[in-house]
């Protein structure tokens, strides 16, 4: 959650409530939604580590509210986010060790793993339909939803692969 916060600092000094909303606007409902108390916690680690500073804004009856900007050195961390690449494919796969080693643990036989993890992902893609259905409009949740739906045809396709290659 820290680059992230970071990234929306860098458009525009914001308190927490105003971050929460940014990340649940922008992503939409298909990107967990952020819980208040973990954008503070995050915001003060931030600002400890002196990537973002603070200020104390008056809101005369109300309590105060703290604003943040993002300052030189969150900028160069974030710069260095954005420069390096995104974790590639997943190779330490916990339905793949299941897969290999239930066997020979007197666990379930592998046809029944692979149907068990196939409803699964399944009943993901549906779940996921319904939220592109609700969130038609942000650009940024559809395409959110597109690629958790494309892995998901891949590792339905790997399946099938596991199915043929280990019966």
């Amino acid at each position: 959650m820290r680059l992230p916060l970071l990234a929306l600092l860098a458009k525009e000094p914001a308190h927490g409530y105003e971050l929460k909303q940014a990340l649940e606007q922008t992503f939409g409902a298909a990107y967990p939604q952020p819980n208040i108390g973990q954008v503070y916690v995050t915001l003060g680690r931030l600002e400890k580590n002196g990537l973002i500073k603070g200020q104390d804004v008056d809101q005369s009856n109300r309590p105060n509210k703290r604003v943040y900007e993002i300052t030189d050195a969150g900028r160069e961390e974030l710069a260095a986010w954005f420069a390096e690449p995104t974790e590639g494919p997943r190779v330490r796969d916990e339905f793949f060790m299941k897969l290999v080693l239930a066997p020979g643990a007197g666990g379930s036989d592998r046809l029944a793993l692979i149907n068990t993890q196939r409803r699964h992902y399944l009943n993901v893609m549906r779940g996921l339909s319904r939220l592109a259905a609700q969130d038609r409009d942000n650009r940024a949740a559809q395409l959110l939803i597109e690629g958790a739906m494309l892995h998901l045809q891949a590792d339905l396709d790997w399946l099938e692969r596991c199915q043929e290659e280990l019966d």
